[in-house]
């Protein structure tokens, strides 16, 4: 199985409006409600969405999922509120299903690209929602489709498209299931190392910064980690730590706080921030990697869902 396909099936559990009525009277000035600016919601084609109990309820709910959304707003789309718009998105990215998700993110671009306000409405709670370093919900194979999309558009000139290909150069890079970018470590004794050559089953590699609040909680997880902790035993998985900014004397003040088993070293001339081959947006970053250097969790935070990963892969030997 692919590492791709390992990765979906650990991610994701299988999810087993109505209108019309009678004709209204109304004249087309009535039909159109006014709002104030940042005061309209969209109806969900379901109440609850995690109320769904049957496929065909499911398949209703993600065809009919933005029904109530206009995207012929054009200008009006100011009326919209954005918070209630975000956490729409936020809902739909959770709910389709994985094997579709690049087909449905496009199509949902392409409706949105009815005129150059909306289009930019979308791009940017997907932005927020799929991008932005503190989203829980942040997901680069879900972006890439996006930006895509954006960068083809017709409304957009080669300016507009200047800041979506940078971040689409940025998502496209160590995306699960490819080869993570290699680098050079260096440790404090001054000896270097390379990430392609440390010999394990899996590889964590922890991006981090000395005196960094969340850096500090992620470590503490990891070393109370059972399971990491007695993989790191029988030697199936390293640990390296990487330190990319500058002040090499605050890494080396704190060098002495980092676990003793750990590969603790630092990025010598900041290569990987220079060359951009990371994304380093936000600090702490965990990738996990397999013996061949394959990416099967990009730029995470939660300790518990990487032991998840690593106890499906194991029992599937």
């Amino acid at each position: 199985m692919r590492v791709v396909q390992i990765v979906i099936a650990i991610v994701c559990a299988v999810l087993l409006s109505q209108c019309g009525g009678v004709k209204s009277n109304t004249t087309k000035s009535e039909e159109k409600r006014e709002y104030a600016p940042g005061t309209r919601t969209m109806k969900r084609s379901l109440d609850n969405i995690y109320a769904v109990r049957t496929r065909a309820e499911y398949e209703s709910m993600v065809t009919h999922y933005w029904d109530d959304f206009d995207f012929k707003a054009k200008e009006d789309i100011v009326a919209y509120d954005t918070v209630d718009i975000v956490y729409a998105l936020s809902d739909y990215v959770t709910v389709i299903p994985p094997q579709h998700a690049d087909s449905l993110l496009r199509s949902l671009i392409r409706r949105a690209s009815e005129s150059r306000e909306v289009l930019n409405f979308f791009a940017t709670i997907s932005e927020m929602v799929l991008h932005d370093p503190n989203s829980p919900m942040r997901n680069d194979e879900y972006y890439i489709p996006i930006l895509e999309e954006i960068i083809a558009s017709p409304l957009l000139d080669e300016y507009d498209r200047i800041a979506p290909m940078y971040d689409l150069e940025i998502a496209r890079k160590n995306r699960i299931g490819h080869t993570a970018n290699d680098f050079t470590y260096t440790l404090n004794n001054g000896k270097q190392g390379r990430l392609h050559n440390i010999e394990a089953d899996y590889t964590l590699i922890m991006f981090s910064n000395p005196g960094c609040p969340m850096c500090r909680e992620i470590m503490d997880e990891i070393t109370a980690s059972p399971l990491l902790n007695e993989m790191h035993e029988r030697g199936n998985i390293e640990i390296l730590s990487v330190y990319p900014d500058e002040d090499i004397t605050a890494w080396r003040d704190y060098h002495s706080e980092m676990p003793k088993r750990w590969i603790v070293s630092y990025d010598k001339g900041m290569v990987i921030t220079n060359e951009r081959l990371y994304n380093l947006n936000a600090i702490p970053s965990l990738y996990l990697l397999d013996s061949d250097k394959r990416v099967l969790v990009k730029d995470g935070t939660n300790v518990a869902y990487i032991e998840d990963v690593i106890s499906y892969l194991e029992a599937q030997e």
